[in-house]
């Protein structure tokens, strides 16, 4: 009788907890209550797309080639903080968007938290900076998003760089995305596992490279991927993504994208595997694998330097020598077999 009393007291203890959690959360993440403390905040600016505030960092000059980078899953444009601006002074104007429903960006309910409506708004984001075609580099989920303009609207594509890109709906098989997916019980228990220390360190670690987890004794780092999952419309959006997370189209019609593509790849990536790679390896014709060894899901993160270098050499490279290096790539690795 008394365990079951005390089993009874510790669930109200906990259904109270969670209660407090629920109500006392933020309903958004507000740009000017952080400024002070987020990287680059003077290449911030805000673009109102289709009525939705669209929060993207800019950097270089407006006349320079356009890269646009797009961030994955959760995250926020903070993932290119280490590279946008060593990029941009390379000769590149760089534009980070945060995703609806993502970092400082608007979190509207009605928005369809797709892939597609990711990749529509991005293009519209074009549309309102004044750019016809961009080099579009996309990292995980963003590499999704990035994979499907090109798919859509491949006369806005110059060319394509796709890191540890999300191509099925593999990924959200995971045990905590199942969860997190689920009716009811992913509305009471993510906002819990989205804002915590604990469960970020965790995921990070999951994340990099067992080499690389000295980056997740940075508290700054930490609190810079955080700081966005705290707030309630963050949490509803996270849910409503995976809820809508229809990534196969991206396996089946990569053979239809045609722009020169770098495939950035970390060799031990426990999220999206190598062999991902691989597959969109074989089936974008004008495509180059670059596997970085010792390396988890994010080299941007992990391999900044390497990263920069890569991305640089591979944007200025003429097309048709592009074209010609990714051909040579393709017949080497064949060789290999």
């Amino acid at each position: 009788m008394k365990k079951r009393y005390l089993l009874a007291g510790l669930m109200s203890l906990a259904g109270a907890a969670l209660a407090y959690k629920l109500v006392s959360r933020p309903r958004d993440v507000e740009w000017t209550r952080y400024a002070r403390v987020l990287h680059h905040p003077e290449n911030s600016w805000f673009a109102m797309i289709d009525g939705i505030r669209v929060h993207y960092q800019d950097f270089g000059k407006e006349t320079d080639p356009p890269v646009v980078m797009i961030h994955g899953f959760t995250a926020s444009n903070f993932i290119w903080s280490d590279v946008a601006k060593p990029i941009a002074s390379r000769g590149f104007r760089v534009i980070a968007p945060d995703l609806i429903g993502y970092g400082f960006s608007d979190k509207p309910r009605k928005f369809e938290y797709t892939i597609d409506a990711q990749g529509r708004m991005i293009t519209r984001l074009l549309d309102a900076l004044g750019i016809e075609k961009a080099i579009l580099v996309g990292s995980s989920y963003g590499a999704a998003t990035a994979a499907t303009i090109a798919l859509d609207n491949p006369d806005r594509v110059e060319r394509l760089v796709l890191v540890d890109a999300v191509i099925n709906d593999h990924v959200k098989n995971q045990t905590l995305l199942r969860l997190a997916r689920a009716p009811i019980v992913g509305d009471l228990l993510s906002p819990v596992i989205l804002d915590s220390h604990r469960m970020m360190r965790w995921r990070i670690k999951q994340v990099y490279h067992q080499n690389n987890k000295y980056l997740i004794l940075d508290a700054e780092r930490v609190e810079a991927h955080l700081r966005p999952l705290r707030s309630a419309n963050t949490h509803r959006a996270v849910i409503k993504t995976l809820r809508h997370w229809h990534a196969d189209r991206i396996e089946r019609e990569a053979y239809r994208i045609t722009q020169p593509t770098l495939l950035i790849w970390g060799e031990c990536d426990a999220d999206i595997p190598l062999e991902h790679g691989r597959i969109l390896h074989d089936l974008i014709p004008n495509s180059r694998l670059v596997v970085f060894k010792d390396c988890g899901h994010v080299p941007q993160e992990e391999f900044p330097r390497e990263f920069t270098e890569l991305v640089v050499d591979f944007c200025e490279e003429p097309k048709e020598q592009a074209m010609i290096e990714n051909v040579k790539k393709q017949l080497e690795d064949k060789a290999k077999i």
